[in-house]
């Protein structure tokens, strides 16, 4: 299944389920009462029997807006490095132990929504990512139980401001700049999603930039949420950024920094893209708050 949070004509946000061409609203379906998506993951064994045979998608995706698929996620988490080319194009030693970082809350951003380009800064990156999204609440877990705490997955771009990023060995503040964690279009639900060989891809104003596939990932999904489980409590609606393939730009010769206007298309087979033009920051801006984005 594919899960969507959506408006149409300004209304407020609503959720749905999609086929990709449409969509039905989960309130108009009778054994649905959640009202935010991580109600949805919380409640799925219960959700997934009332979903299970919709057939009646009757919203054109076209007369619809996508937002994040969850509103105010409890965490975004980050791992670095873990595609082999990545590490190698850096000059990187490939790393034993798995790095993470963190994105706040305010990261977050629609799969077609503008990417800010920062007051701050120039040096403005991307990097396509598989995203996975936590189904339990969950400590402590081995392989099998961490992929099977695995909800769905999207498609996100790590936005990043390099140079921010790389002032001390705290990468920090250089992945946390609002609006640089959009992620979509839906939440594939992973018994339609197979995360372990699916090709993923970045286009900037149609130059292809990034290709790889995830099987080539340093540590896969399961590695990971496991790691993670050892550390921290993981809940519902958390969500990972499982790592970027070789081709960003701030490694190419001379670095290529997204400027506004350019138009960055983040692909993985199995799942659809996303697509962010780059608008430049104006002083004063902000993003809705938390609570502003909860429904």
């Amino acid at each position: 299944m594919r899960l969507v949070r959506y408006s149409k004509a300004n209304t407020d946000y609503r959720l749905g389920i999609t086929n990709g061409r449409a969509v039905r609203d989960i309130s108009t379906i009778d054994g649905v009462s959640a009202t935010t998506m991580i109600d949805i993951i919380t409640d799925w064994e219960k959700v997934s029997t009332a979903l299970k045979d919709v057939v009646d998608f009757n919203i054109p995706l076209s007369d619809v807006q996508l937002h994040a698929p969850i509103a105010c996620p409890g965490k975004i988490l980050g791992i670095g490095l873990n595609y082999a080319e990545h590490a190698e194009e850096g000059g990187a030693a490939l790393p034993e132990d798995q790095m993470w970082f963190s994105k706040p809350a305010t990261t977050v951003n629609g799969p077609y929504d503008p990417i800010k380009l920062p007051l701050a800064s120039d040096q403005l990156d991307y990097e396509v990512e598989l995203v996975a999204v936590i189904g339990k609440r969950c400590r402590h877990l081995g392989r099998a139980a961490a992929q099977d705490a695995i909800f769905g997955y999207c498609i996100g771009n790590d936005v990043s401001v390099r140079d921010w990023q790389l002032k001390t060995t705290q990468v920090f503040l250089g992945k946390s700049f609002d609006t640089h964690a959009p992620f979509g279009p839906w939440i594939t639900t992973a018994d339609a999603f197979d995360p372990t060989d699916a090709a993923l891809s970045c286009h900037v104003n149609g130059e292809q930039r990034q290709r790889s596939r995830t099987s080539k990932m340093v540590f896969d999904c399961a590695d990971q949420v496991a790691h993670l489980s050892q550390v921290m409590t993981l809940e519902p609606g958390d969500i990972i950024f499982t790592g970027t393939p070789s081709g960003v730009g701030a490694l190419m010769t001379p670095p290529a920094w997204l400027v506004e206007g350019d138009r960055v298309r983040c692909e993985i087979e199995g799942l659809g893209m996303i697509e962010n033009v780059v608008e430049a920051e104006v002083k004063g801006d902000t993003v809705a708050t938390a609570a502003g984005r909860r429904h």
